[in-house]
Protein backbone atom coordinates (compact mmCIF):
# COMPACT_ATOMS: atom_id res chain seq x y z
CA UNK A 1 0.00 0.00 0.00
CA UNK A 2 1.46 3.41 -0.90
CA UNK A 3 2.01 5.72 2.05
CA UNK A 4 3.82 8.75 3.38
CA UNK A 5 7.07 7.65 4.96
CA UNK A 6 8.06 9.59 8.07
CA UNK A 7 11.42 9.33 9.87
CA UNK A 8 11.72 6.05 11.73
CA UNK A 9 9.35 4.30 9.35
CA UNK A 10 6.13 5.68 10.88
CA UNK A 11 3.15 6.10 8.59
CA UNK A 12 1.77 9.62 8.51
CA UNK A 13 -1.56 10.86 7.15
CA UNK A 14 -1.53 13.63 4.58
CA UNK A 15 -2.69 17.11 5.56
CA UNK A 16 -5.73 18.77 4.04
CA UNK A 17 -7.83 15.63 3.76
CA UNK A 18 -11.05 17.63 3.67
CA UNK A 19 -10.50 18.75 0.06
CA UNK A 20 -12.22 17.29 -2.97
CA UNK A 21 -10.39 15.40 -5.69
CA UNK A 22 -10.87 16.73 -9.20
CA UNK A 23 -9.38 16.43 -12.68
CA UNK A 24 -6.35 18.06 -14.20
CA UNK A 25 -6.18 17.46 -17.96
CA UNK A 26 -2.47 17.44 -18.94
CA UNK A 27 -3.04 18.21 -22.59
CA UNK A 28 -5.42 16.65 -25.08
CA UNK A 29 -4.60 16.50 -28.76
CA UNK A 30 -5.11 19.50 -31.05
CA UNK A 31 -8.82 20.46 -31.11
CA UNK A 32 -9.02 19.67 -34.82
CA UNK A 33 -8.03 16.06 -34.02
CA UNK A 34 -9.84 15.76 -30.69
CA UNK A 35 -13.09 17.76 -30.94
CA UNK A 36 -14.97 15.43 -28.57
CA UNK A 37 -12.30 15.80 -25.91
CA UNK A 38 -12.36 19.59 -25.99
CA UNK A 39 -16.14 19.69 -26.10
CA UNK A 40 -16.19 17.51 -22.97
CA UNK A 41 -14.64 20.35 -20.96
CA UNK A 42 -17.93 22.26 -21.12
CA UNK A 43 -19.87 19.46 -19.44
CA UNK A 44 -21.93 20.97 -16.57
CA UNK A 45 -20.73 19.96 -13.13
CA UNK A 46 -17.46 18.45 -14.37
CA UNK A 47 -15.05 18.26 -11.40
CA UNK A 48 -12.27 19.92 -13.40
CA UNK A 49 -9.48 21.96 -11.81
CA UNK A 50 -7.63 22.88 -15.00
CA UNK A 51 -6.87 21.82 -18.56
CA UNK A 52 -3.65 22.35 -20.49
CA UNK A 53 -3.56 23.93 -23.94
CA UNK A 54 -0.60 22.74 -26.02
CA UNK A 55 -0.87 24.08 -29.57
CA UNK A 56 2.46 22.89 -30.97
CA UNK A 57 4.84 22.18 -28.11
CA UNK A 58 3.78 25.60 -26.83
CA UNK A 59 1.64 28.40 -28.30
CA UNK A 60 2.76 27.88 -31.91
CA UNK A 61 4.05 30.52 -34.31
CA UNK A 62 0.68 32.20 -34.93
CA UNK A 63 -2.84 32.11 -33.48
CA UNK A 64 -4.55 28.82 -34.30
CA UNK A 65 -8.28 29.22 -35.11
CA UNK A 66 -9.23 25.82 -33.69
CA UNK A 67 -7.40 26.48 -30.44
CA UNK A 68 -8.79 30.01 -30.22
CA UNK A 69 -12.34 28.63 -30.48
CA UNK A 70 -11.72 25.82 -27.97
CA UNK A 71 -10.08 28.16 -25.46
CA UNK A 72 -12.97 30.61 -25.77
CA UNK A 73 -15.58 27.90 -25.24
CA UNK A 74 -13.68 26.57 -22.24
CA UNK A 75 -13.48 30.00 -20.68
CA UNK A 76 -17.20 30.51 -21.21
CA UNK A 77 -17.77 27.26 -19.34
CA UNK A 78 -15.63 28.50 -16.46
CA UNK A 79 -12.72 26.14 -17.15
CA UNK A 80 -9.23 27.25 -16.16
CA UNK A 81 -6.89 26.96 -19.15
CA UNK A 82 -3.13 26.65 -18.61
CA UNK A 83 -0.59 27.30 -21.35
CA UNK A 84 1.96 24.52 -21.88
CA UNK A 85 5.53 25.76 -21.38
CA UNK A 86 8.37 23.25 -21.68
CA UNK A 87 11.11 23.92 -19.10
CA UNK A 88 13.40 21.26 -20.60
CA UNK A 89 14.58 20.31 -17.12
CA UNK A 90 15.85 23.84 -16.58
CA UNK A 91 17.69 24.15 -19.92
CA UNK A 92 15.07 26.33 -21.65
CA UNK A 93 16.41 29.86 -22.27
CA UNK A 94 14.62 32.47 -20.18
CA UNK A 95 13.82 34.66 -23.18
CA UNK A 96 12.20 31.79 -25.11
CA UNK A 97 10.01 30.90 -22.15
CA UNK A 98 8.83 34.48 -21.65
CA UNK A 99 8.15 34.90 -25.38
CA UNK A 100 5.95 31.79 -25.41
CA UNK A 101 4.17 32.99 -22.28
CA UNK A 102 3.36 36.32 -23.97
CA UNK A 103 1.89 34.50 -26.97
CA UNK A 104 -0.29 32.30 -24.80
CA UNK A 105 -1.60 35.32 -22.91
CA UNK A 106 -2.10 37.57 -25.94
CA UNK A 107 -3.72 34.96 -28.19
CA UNK A 108 -5.50 32.50 -25.91
CA UNK A 109 -5.99 34.48 -22.68
CA UNK A 110 -4.73 31.57 -20.60
CA UNK A 111 -5.32 31.69 -16.87
CA UNK A 112 -1.88 30.42 -15.91
CA UNK A 113 0.83 28.00 -17.00
CA UNK A 114 1.74 24.33 -16.87
CA UNK A 115 5.52 24.02 -16.69
CA UNK A 116 6.27 20.68 -18.34
CA UNK A 117 9.59 18.94 -17.63
CA UNK A 118 10.16 21.22 -14.68
CA UNK A 119 13.51 20.64 -12.94
CA UNK A 120 13.33 19.04 -9.52
CA UNK A 121 16.75 19.53 -7.95
CA UNK A 122 18.04 22.21 -5.59
CA UNK A 123 20.48 23.53 -8.20
CA UNK A 124 17.64 24.93 -10.35
CA UNK A 125 15.54 26.25 -7.50
CA UNK A 126 16.54 29.93 -7.67
CA UNK A 127 16.26 30.15 -11.46
CA UNK A 128 12.86 28.49 -11.32
CA UNK A 129 11.83 31.05 -8.70
CA UNK A 130 12.84 33.83 -11.10
CA UNK A 131 10.79 32.31 -13.91
CA UNK A 132 7.75 31.73 -11.72
CA UNK A 133 7.86 35.33 -10.49
CA UNK A 134 8.05 36.61 -14.07
CA UNK A 135 5.16 34.43 -15.25
CA UNK A 136 2.95 35.58 -12.39
CA UNK A 137 3.77 39.21 -13.20
CA UNK A 138 2.81 38.70 -16.85
CA UNK A 139 -0.52 37.13 -15.84
CA UNK A 140 -1.21 39.97 -13.40
CA UNK A 141 -0.47 42.52 -16.11
CA UNK A 142 -2.97 40.87 -18.43
CA UNK A 143 -5.59 40.65 -15.70
CA UNK A 144 -5.32 44.37 -15.01
CA UNK A 145 -5.93 44.99 -18.70
CA UNK A 146 -8.95 42.67 -18.77
CA UNK A 147 -10.39 44.38 -15.71
CA UNK A 148 -10.16 47.65 -17.60
CA UNK A 149 -8.50 49.38 -14.68
CA UNK A 150 -4.80 50.12 -15.16
CA UNK A 151 -2.98 49.75 -11.88
CA UNK A 152 -5.80 47.79 -10.27
CA UNK A 153 -5.00 44.65 -8.36
CA UNK A 154 -5.56 41.44 -10.35
CA UNK A 155 -8.67 39.43 -9.60
CA UNK A 156 -6.70 36.42 -8.35
CA UNK A 157 -3.37 34.65 -8.25
CA UNK A 158 -2.55 33.08 -11.63
CA UNK A 159 -2.11 29.32 -11.21
CA UNK A 160 1.27 27.76 -11.90
CA UNK A 161 1.53 23.97 -12.09
CA UNK A 162 5.03 22.50 -12.00
CA UNK A 163 5.09 19.16 -13.82
CA UNK A 164 8.09 17.40 -12.27
CA UNK A 165 6.61 13.92 -12.52
CA UNK A 166 8.45 13.03 -9.32
CA UNK A 167 8.90 14.50 -5.86
CA UNK A 168 11.12 17.59 -6.18
CA UNK A 169 13.19 19.41 -3.61
CA UNK A 170 10.72 20.74 -0.99
CA UNK A 171 11.61 24.32 -1.91
CA UNK A 172 9.59 24.06 -5.11
CA UNK A 173 6.40 23.72 -3.08
CA UNK A 174 6.66 27.42 -2.16
CA UNK A 175 6.93 28.52 -5.80
CA UNK A 176 3.98 26.74 -7.41
CA UNK A 177 0.28 26.43 -6.78
CA UNK A 178 0.48 22.74 -7.56
CA UNK A 179 3.20 20.15 -8.11
CA UNK A 180 2.80 17.08 -10.32
CA UNK A 181 4.63 14.60 -8.10
CA UNK A 182 3.71 11.50 -10.09
CA UNK A 183 3.40 11.09 -13.85
CA UNK A 184 3.70 7.57 -15.16
CA UNK A 185 2.21 4.11 -15.48
CA UNK A 186 -0.19 2.23 -13.26
CA UNK A 187 2.29 -0.51 -12.34
CA UNK A 188 4.64 2.05 -10.79
CA UNK A 189 1.83 4.04 -9.21
CA UNK A 190 0.45 1.05 -7.31
CA UNK A 191 3.68 0.78 -5.31
CA UNK A 192 4.65 4.43 -5.19
CA UNK A 193 5.26 6.44 -2.03
CA UNK A 194 4.80 10.11 -1.27
CA UNK A 195 7.69 12.06 0.24
CA UNK A 196 7.32 12.73 3.94
CA UNK A 197 7.47 16.52 3.55
CA UNK A 198 4.28 16.55 1.44
CA UNK A 199 2.25 15.88 4.59
CA UNK A 200 2.83 19.50 5.60
CA UNK A 201 0.74 20.76 2.66
CA UNK A 202 -2.95 20.46 1.77
CA UNK A 203 -3.94 17.96 -0.93
CA UNK A 204 -4.74 20.83 -3.30
CA UNK A 205 -0.97 21.28 -3.67
CA UNK A 206 -0.38 17.95 -5.45
CA UNK A 207 -1.39 16.27 -8.69
CA UNK A 208 -0.97 12.68 -9.94
CA UNK A 209 -1.17 11.72 -13.63
CA UNK A 210 -1.44 7.98 -14.23
CA UNK A 211 -1.80 6.10 -17.51
CA UNK A 212 -2.60 2.45 -18.13
CA UNK A 213 -5.11 2.27 -15.26
CA UNK A 214 -7.54 -0.61 -15.91
CA UNK A 215 -11.23 0.12 -15.42
CA UNK A 216 -11.36 -2.53 -12.69
CA UNK A 217 -8.72 -0.63 -10.68
CA UNK A 218 -10.23 2.86 -10.72
CA UNK A 219 -11.36 2.63 -7.10
CA UNK A 220 -7.89 1.47 -6.05
CA UNK A 221 -6.25 4.34 -7.96
CA UNK A 222 -8.49 6.85 -6.20
CA UNK A 223 -7.67 5.31 -2.82
CA UNK A 224 -3.96 5.71 -3.54
CA UNK A 225 -4.43 9.35 -4.54
CA UNK A 226 -6.38 10.05 -1.35
CA UNK A 227 -3.88 8.21 0.83
CA UNK A 228 -0.95 10.09 -0.68
CA UNK A 229 -2.68 13.44 -0.38
CA UNK A 230 -3.27 14.36 -4.06
CA UNK A 231 -6.08 16.79 -4.76
CA UNK A 232 -5.94 16.65 -8.56
CA UNK A 233 -5.69 13.51 -10.71
CA UNK A 234 -5.93 12.28 -14.25
CA UNK A 235 -6.38 8.53 -14.77
CA UNK A 236 -6.60 6.93 -18.19
CA UNK A 237 -6.60 3.43 -19.63
CA UNK A 238 -4.52 4.67 -22.55
CA UNK A 239 -0.85 3.66 -22.47
CA UNK A 240 2.49 4.93 -23.73
CA UNK A 241 3.25 1.73 -25.64
CA UNK A 242 4.85 2.35 -29.01
CA UNK A 243 5.84 5.86 -27.97
CA UNK A 244 2.24 7.08 -27.91
CA UNK A 245 1.13 10.03 -25.81
CA UNK A 246 -1.38 8.54 -23.34
CA UNK A 247 -2.84 11.91 -22.39
CA UNK A 248 -4.09 13.00 -25.80
CA UNK A 249 -7.56 11.43 -25.71
CA UNK A 250 -10.41 10.60 -23.40
CA UNK A 251 -10.06 7.42 -21.35
CA UNK A 252 -12.47 4.67 -22.30
CA UNK A 253 -14.17 5.01 -18.90
CA UNK A 254 -14.54 8.81 -18.95
CA UNK A 255 -18.21 8.85 -17.95
CA UNK A 256 -17.57 6.38 -15.15
CA UNK A 257 -14.71 8.32 -13.61
CA UNK A 258 -16.61 11.61 -13.95
CA UNK A 259 -19.40 9.96 -11.97
CA UNK A 260 -16.93 8.73 -9.33
CA UNK A 261 -15.46 12.20 -8.90
CA UNK A 262 -18.77 14.06 -9.22
CA UNK A 263 -19.09 17.48 -7.55
CA UNK A 264 -20.62 15.88 -4.47
CA UNK A 265 -17.68 13.55 -3.83
CA UNK A 266 -15.51 14.68 -0.93
CA UNK A 267 -12.96 12.98 1.24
Amino acid sequence: MPHLTAPGGAVRAAAGTAGRIGFGVPGWAHPMLAPLEWAALARPGLPLHWAVLDVAGGPGARPDPYCLASAARSHEAGVGILGHLDMRDGARPFGELVSDAHRFLDWYRVDGFYLANCPAGHAHLQETRRRATTLRALCAQQQRGLDGAPGAEPGGRAPLVFAHGTHPHPGYAELADQLVTFAGGWTDYRWSQAAEWTADYPREHFCHLVHGVPRTHLDEALRIARWQGAGTVYFTDRTDRGGRNPWQGLPGYWDEIVSLLGPGVSE
